[in-house]
């Protein structure tokens, strides 16, 4: 049996974790993201975590795949270019993970390895060509084609949130264009829409005595079957609709998992989209299964690892 790690590189903690090649996860911990001096202390922390939980539990260096990490940018070629969140430049992330460490060393943008996890082990799991979303403060992406991840050529592939949904758009989105996917779909996309709904005239609802509406409360609301929220709800909809239309136009895959924020909605959010989504896809491309992600948190760790059993096996 042959074992490995996965990283999730985030901008607050560092989760670590340790699997067999099955994709059990065998044991995990976080460290924290020590940011201070451009990152410089990241890499060589996560080897030192890595290294001692080696030398802990007397783990044979010939049992071990490698390291696969997920970081909060996009890589080529095992090279990080830019990382605001983090501090970083231009990085060699996998070479410089692997000189402290000794292992081998592969690394993906965190929504990709995030996609790869699903895909592997959890809302995806079964098929072989999946769209995965993270629906959160912004919107996320990876794409999975005949079981292998997409990166494009700079990096880029499955950067899902910022397409253009609406050239008209006035407010800039934070990517310094206008009318992104991210600007309507995210949590605080749907934020957006409903104090856009509220201003436009005074229709009682639940959500007008609420001090700053959320996502959630959006969503409780229109639950308990309140005529304001439902429209908002229904806006929302349409908007998903149009998105995932399109992308599935173009790669017609098996399976869409939504997860983030906003996928904590549940049932109400899948059977909201999918008729806006049949109304815009193209006909040949219909045929798609719509599930909720189902590993949370713990997503870019298997991703991560399934980077290094993949690179193993090549």
């Amino acid at each position: 049996m042959k074992y490995g790690f996965g990283v999730d590189l985030g901008g607050t903690t560092v989760k670590i974790a340790y699997f067999d090649e099955t994709g059990k996860m065998l044991s995990k911990w976080e460290i924290p993201t020590r940011r201070e001096n451009g990152g410089e202390k990241i890499i060589p922390d996560i080897a030192d975590s890595v290294n001692r939980y080696r030398k802990e539990n007397n783990i044979p260096d010939e049992e071990l795949l490698g390291v696969g990490i997920g970081v909060p940018g996009a890589v080529v070629k095992g090279v990080v270019n830019r990382c605001v969140n983090l501090g970083w430049g231009v990085v060699p992330i996998e070479e410089e993970l692997s000189k402290g460490t000794g292992l081998s060393v592969k690394a993906s943008n965190d929504a990709n390895v995030a996609a790869l996890g699903e895909y592997w082990v959890g809302g995806g799991q079964g098929s072989e060509n999946v769209i995965f979303i993270t629906l959160g403060t912004g919107v996320g992406g990876g794409i999975i084609l005949d079981g292998k991840l997409l990166n494009g050529t700079h990096g880029a592939g499955g950067e899902l949130g910022h397409m253009v949904l609406n050239p008209k758009e006035t407010a800039i989105c934070g990517c310094g264009k206008r009318g992104c996917v991210e600007q309507y779909c995210s949590a605080t996309g749907i934020v957006r829409l409903a104090n856009q709904r509220l201003a436009k005239d005074d229709v009682p609802s639940a959500l007008r005595a609420l001090e700053e509406v959320t996502c959630r409360d959006i969503f409780d609301a229109g639950k308990a079957g309140d005529q304001v929220a439902l429209e908002i709800m229904d806006s929302y909809f349409d908007y998903m609709g149009q998105f995932l239309g399109s992308v599935c136009s173009v790669i017609d895959p098996e399976a869409v998992v939504i997860g983030g924020g906003v996928s904590k909605a549940g049932s109400v959010l899948l059977d909201g989209i999918e008729p806006y989504f049949h109304k815009y896809v193209f006909h040949a491309a219909s045929g798609v299964k719509f599930a909720l992600a189902s590993l949370g948190n713990d997503a870019g760790a298997y991703g991560a690892f399934k980077l290094v059993l993949d690179a193993a096996k090549q």
